[in-house]
């Protein structure tokens, strides 16, 4: 009896003495280990950040070009707006169903050349999703489409990407039939309010694919007009002579910039005012071409930099514009052109069949009053088969002539709409 107990007491000890020699070897392994800490998904999220903050820059720029390229066609008394972010996701989208010179050159004008493919559809997916706004008074949307003849094998591959990335809808459509159009122009007004109801005129058994995209923004002024303060006062065209024009009055606190060239006001929007218009209106002995001189990425980026809150007095116009072009001609002086010729357009990782584009649209619209802004744009490229052939006011701006303005995001610092107002 004496004996089982002084081996159950030994085997007891000696048990306890195993149990301490694997805790101590656990915590010297944990000791020697590498760690996986935090910190390594916050760098994760920082090269996304900054891979986000690269591409929106690439954007912009992007669309300073076109905007320029624009300016310098357009006859000198017509407005213009366009949303250089749905052209940039719509060729970023498209990029994908090419290969080659015709990818290069695209890539080549969208400055896309420094990212790998992986890292490029990542960013643009960030973008479409950071866009999204938790600012009841502010509505920001982007919708991406792809409308496929039911004739016509599209490549997994291409409408895996489009759905994953840019989350696009991909429908199958009978282009032979009259209605088809109206399915899509449907998609498109539903996705602008119903302020653009058509972007596409008619379909064809020709046509391959549709890919559309569309952005939709409206927002209330942080700190609207009073509407009895609206007067109608004279707005000095182009030419010099004035039109009547009714014109919104307020004072407040803005952030502002002024130099030799121009002032600079911005309008914000919403409770949280992370977005907002900004205006840009030469001085009187300046006009519009000579400020467009002077518009690149790196001179906007700069005068923002130096805007800074100051009180004021904003006699601002309300407006509504429309526009619309074609811009193969545009784009091919920017330096895509392989994918509207028919010999040379490379869309092997879209489909095998011979295709190319036949029209790149762009349509936008922007209406400006007391409440705020309402702002769409659409883009629209369709593929075909190619055959072998009173208080203290401090400074004061009256934006009574042609002026430049521009709808951006401060958080992204992505700029969703531009243009000129020549005739409001």
């Amino acid at each position: 009896m004496n004996r089982n107990i002084l081996w159950g007491t030994f085997a007891a000890g000696l048990l306890l003495v195993l149990a301490t020699l694997v805790v101590e070897s656990e915590a010297n392994y944990s000791h020697s280990r590498p760690q996986l800490s935090p910190p390594d998904s916050e760098l994760i999220a920082t090269q996304a950040e900054l891979q986000l903050n690269s591409l929106v820059d690439l954007n912009n720029r992007f669309g300073f070009k076109l905007f320029a390229q624009l300016q310098q066609q357009q006859p000198a008394a017509e407005n213009i707006i366009i949303s250089p972010q749905s052209i940039a996701i719509a060729l970023a989208m498209l990029r994908n169903g090419t290969t080659g010179v015709t990818q290069a050159e695209i890539n080549k004008t969208l400055d896309l050349d420094q990212f790998d493919p992986k890292t490029i559809d990542s960013s643009y997916r960030q973008l479409i999703t950071s866009g999204k706004t938790p600012d009841a008074d502010v509505q920001l949307a982007i919708a991406n489409s792809l409308w496929v003849n039911q004739d016509i094998t599209i490549k997994e591959p291409f409408l895996n990407n489009s759905q994953n990335f840019y989350q696009g809808i991909a429908k199958n459509l009978n282009f032979a039939d009259p209605a088809a159009k109206n399915t899509i122009n449907q998609w498109v007004a539903s996705n602008t309010l119903h302020k653009i109801p058509q972007m596409v005129d008619a379909t064809s058994g020709e046509d391959v694919l549709y890919l559309i995209n569309a952005i939709y923004f409206k927002g209330s002024w942080t700190n609207k007009f009073d509407a009895s303060a609206t007067q109608t006062q004279p707005f000095h065209l182009g030419t010099g002579k004035p039109k009547p024009v009714a014109m919104m009055n307020q004072t407040g606190t803005y952030r502002y910039y002024e130099n030799q060239e121009f002032q600079a006001i911005r309008l914000p929007y919403g409770e949280q005012g992370e977005l907002g218009m900004y205006i840009f209106l030469p001085r009187k002995n300046s006009n519009l071409k000579q400020f467009h001189q002077q518009l690149n990425l790196n001179n906007w980026q700069g005068w923002l930099s130096q805007m800074r809150s100051q009180p004021g007095r904003v006699t601002v116009p309300k407006f509504k514009l429309e526009y619309a072009t074609n811009l193969k001609e545009v784009l091919s002086t920017l330096g895509i052109s392989h994918i509207f010729n028919s010999q040379q357009a490379d869309f092997s990782t879209m489909t095998d069949s011979k295709v190319a584009i036949n029209q790149f649209k762009h349509k936008a619209l922007i209406e400006v009053n007391e409440e705020g802004t309402e702002a769409t744009g659409v883009t629209s490229i369709d593929i075909q088969i190619t055959s072998a052939t009173p208080q203290d006011q401090g400074f004061e701006i009256n934006i009574n002539r042609p002026f430049f303005f521009a709808i951006g995001d401060d958080i992204t610092e992505t700029i969703l709409f531009m243009g000129d107002v020549v005739d409001p």
